[in-house]
């Protein structure tokens, strides 16, 4: 099997990518699948430098994979929960590399409490990075993309965002995380009636379960899932495959990582 490797002359070739959440897990992954196909890679997220999260994971390593594997990222941290921080986010981004041609809006911020218990100031925290930061920032980076005619927009979100169904098995705590997901998977449809028109394609990759460091600390992974986990690397190839579809033909979809990729009869990559 050939080693995993940056193709500077891939499909991304010239492609500007701005993906949030990327100091670790999901977005870290995701980054560093379409770095490999030539992609310019924008990362951020609030966690630059080690020490600065309880959580392992930064986007100075974020950047030092893909570089050392001869890709070619830059980070830019910041807070998505403050407007100015995704204004300057976008600004420093298209700065750095080019108008973006990519949005892979994958940052949240997750409390799992029962509603009966849940603060008003962490629901509104959990709604601003989960629903509207991607909205904004599909606002910010929309002129660029209507404007050359071309842009794709991924939006990354849950199996939470399903309606429970009965018998309803008494574990709380995950119904403002689902109506996050719910939210974001309707805006992801909406837009993209608005844009396709415009050759701007958005759709959702909803992963299953994944071994991440935010996944570890809030203790989903156990006895009873574990054989559900899925490897980080579908989730990452059903984005880069999503980031090189015709917005005439795939727009507008809700796409589970495993089977979307078994539709198309594509086995994922292994990551640098």
């Amino acid at each position: 099997m050939n080693a995993p490797r940056i193709n500077p002359d891939g499909r991304l070739k010239g492609k500007t990518a701005l993906v949030t959440g990327a100091s670790r897990g999901i977005g870290e992954a995701i980054a560093a699948r379409l770095a490999m196909e030539g992609a310019s890679v924008v990362v951020s997220a609030r966690t630059a430098e080690a020490g600065e999260s309880r959580l392992s994971g930064t986007l100075h390593e974020t950047v030092d994979r893909i570089i050392r594997a001869g890709g070619q990222a830059t980070f830019i941290k910041a807070d998505l929960a403050q407007a100015v921080e995704r204004e300057r986010l976008v600004e420093e981004a298209a700065a750095a590399y080019g108008p973006i041609d990519i949005l892979v809006n994958n940052a949240a911020i997750t409390y799992f409490i029962p509603v009966a218990d849940f603060p008003e100031k962490r629901f509104k925290l959990m709604m601003e990075v989960q629903v509207y930061a991607p909205f904004h920032l599909s606002q910010l980076v929309l002129p660029s993309m209507r404007e050359r005619k071309q842009g794709w927009i991924v939006n990354i979100s849950s199996g939470a965002g399903l309606h429970p169904k009965p018998p309803y098995s008494g574990r709380v705590g995950g119904a403002v995380y689902g109506m996050c997901k719910a939210a974001l998977e309707r805006f992801t449809t909406g837009l993209a009636s608005e844009v396709q028109d415009d050759g701007i394609a958005v759709n959702v990759v909803s992963p299953g379960l994944v071994d991440t460091p935010g996944v570890a600390v809030h203790g989903l992974i156990t006895e009873a899932t574990k054989d559900r986990v899925q490897p980080i690397k579908y989730i990452a190839e059903a984005v880069y495959q999503l980031a090189i579809a015709d917005p005439k033909t795939l727009t507008g979809t809700i796409n589970y990582a495993e089977p979307f990729l078994k539709g198309l009869a594509i086995a994922p990559v292994e990551l640098v």
